[in-house]
Parts: structure tokens; sequence; C-alpha cells
């Protein structure tokens, strides 16, 4: 039988008192939609990895409280790879594709990146909050049909030169991927150990990667990779990419 998920984050558990609270939105969906009654039991997965069995307690028109039951393994496993995604913005539809596959592929974030020739331009703070948020919304739809407990980050939109000049988290392969210019990921990932546990993928627009931007990349320490001789538009490569590194490095088999 599917798994019945619903999501709270964790300061919405009173674990002395062994309750979770839902909200408006979630237990709507319980209660309008599952056609849950109290005592029926759910299963609630915080966001941070954990899951747990419980029981509806009452609805009420602002949420519903629900008693934990006990802790229970999660629907599926986190990959042991951690793989963040960056990727230049793309219009509506292409990104929203993106962030869903890239959740139920096992990413673990996603760094929207502002690009010379990206699709999108983000014109002030305002609008960047907007569009995160639409992205989390995603992010949690897939991670309650794929079975994580674990939610994909969404990170602030950052331009290609900030991110480039980041620091280089311990042990991080850094991987750029473009239609031009690099090796394959086969040569690359002979050179690397099987057991790397990060990975930074970096996935350009459609129009591809400007020369300047391959060569800042290059000198700040990342690698260039290419995905065969077929031109593949953004979001493909971006699914592409996570999958073949999730084969590589992580846990598709």
């Amino acid at each position: 039988m599917t798994r019945r998920r619903f999501y709270a984050p964790p300061v919405a558990f009173a674990l002395e008192e062994k309750t979770v609270s839902l909200s408006a939105d979630e237990a709507r969906h319980a209660r309008d939609v599952l056609r849950l009654q109290p005592g029926d039991e759910v299963n609630v997965f915080d966001g941070a990895g954990k899951e747990f069995r419980c029981a509806v307690r009452e609805f009420a028109r602002d949420g519903a409280v629900l008693d934990v039951l006990e802790e229970v393994e999660p629907a599926r496993p986190e990959s042991p790879l951690n793989l963040t995604l960056g990727i230049a913005l793309l219009k509506g539809e292409k990104f929203d594709l993106v962030v869903q596959k890239a959740t139920e592929l096992g990413a673990s974030r996603i760094v929207p990146v502002a690009t010379v020739r990206a699709d999108v331009q983000i014109r002030n703070g305002d609008e960047a909050k907007r569009k995160v948020l639409r992205w989390q919304r995603i992010t949690l739809e897939a991670a309650k049909q794929c079975g994580r407990a674990r939610l994909m980050e969404i990170e602030d939109p950052v331009g290609l030169k900030t991110l480039i000049d980041r620091a280089v988290p311990d042990g991080e392969l850094r991987l750029m991927f473009a239609e031009r210019n690099g090796m394959s990921l086969a040569e690359v990932a002979h050179d690397s150990p099987a057991g790397s546990a990060k990975v930074f993928a970096l996935i350009g627009p459609e129009g591809g990667w400007a020369d300047e931007e391959i060569e800042l990349a290059r000198a700040g320490g990342w690698q260039i990779v290419t995905l065969g001789g077929r031109t593949l538009r953004a979001e493909t490569a971006a699914i592409v990419a996570v999958t073949l590194l999730q084969y590589r490095f992580g846990d598709l088999a």
C-alpha cells in the first residue's frame, strides 16, 4: 500500500507531547482530498531526514493535530552523494521540470545561476523570492511523491562569477557541463574516487556558455565536461547530468 505522506517542519513537532501540527494546506489535503478521519494513520516527514508514523487526532479550521506513534525509516533512503546542481535560469516550466526531476533523482540542492545567455533575468529581490518559493513548493510535492524525507535545498539566484569565486568545500568535485572544449564524464570519473561524496554540476542556458564563462570556470578550478555529440536542451542536460552522476557516485544502479 502506498504511504500517505505529509510534511511538517521540525518546529511543528512537540516531541515531549508526542504530537505534530499540520499546516492548513496539508490538513485540507488530508481532510478534503483523502477524506481522512480521526484515528486514521499517516506518515509525516520533517524535511530534515526523519519520518514518523502518526494518527490523526483532530482537524481544525487552520490545520490538524496528529499523535506521533513512532519514528520509522523514510520510504526511500537518501543518496550517499551530496550533489549540488547549478543551472542557468530557464523559462518557467523548464526550470520547474528540472527542480521536480532533480528532487526525484536525489540531488541535495539547486543553485539558480544568472548567466550571459540565460533565458530569464531576475529584476529584483522580490521577484527572486517569489521564484524560490515556487521552486520550494515543487520540491515539496516531488519529495512527497518519491519518498524522500529530506527536502532538496533551493538557494537564491546568484551570478556566475560570484558562484565561481566561492570557497571550494573539502573534497568537492566541480564540473561545468558544456557543449565544447571539455572531457567526457567517463574521463573525469576515471580520475575521481568512486566514493566521491560531493559533486557540484553546473549546467548552462539554452544558448550555451559564452567562451569567457567557460574560461572563467576553468581558471577557477572547474573541470569542463561534455555529454556526447548531440546538442541537448538545457533542461535535458540537467536531468541527464544528475542521472549520470548518481549512477557513478550515488545510488542509481
